[in-house]
């Protein structure tokens, strides 16, 4: 099993910059993918970013030139920085864990959730 804890959300002025973190632990062969999902009141989870194990990573249109996913190891970043109010909402990480060599079947895995909040 794998258990995500994230760190790092908060309130912070629009134009403000926060360091979101994501530590998988637990019993796994590998990781292959970890995301950051983010929830607005009143609306459904959405993807923000991804990165693979080998590094390759993605953003969404409405985040990128501010938001940088990275890696490390079995620890995924989201630092964002000229934040909006639109960016409000709970940030969720994901990842899509291998349990064990002998197999390819990858489970999937979801943190609690940090709360990040942008206003003045």
């Amino acid at each position: 099993q794998v258990q995500l804890a994230e760190s790092g959300g908060g309130l912070v002025q629009p134009g403000g910059s926060l360091r979101l973190s994501c530590a998988a632990s637990g019993r796994f062969f590998s990781i292959n993918v970890m995301q950051w999902y983010r929830q607005a009141p009143g609306k459904q989870r959405e993807l923000v970013a991804s990165v693979t194990s080998g590094g390759t990573t993605f953003a969404v249109d409405s985040v990128k030139g501010r938001f940088l996913i990275s890696r490390d190891s079995n620890t995924a970043y989201l630092q964002m920085n000229s934040l909006k109010p639109e960016d409000t909402g709970v940030y969720y990480c994901f990842a899509a864990a291998r349990l064990q060599e002998s197999t390819f079947l990858v489970h999937d895995y979801w943190g609690q959730g940090t709360q990040v909040t942008v206003s003045s």
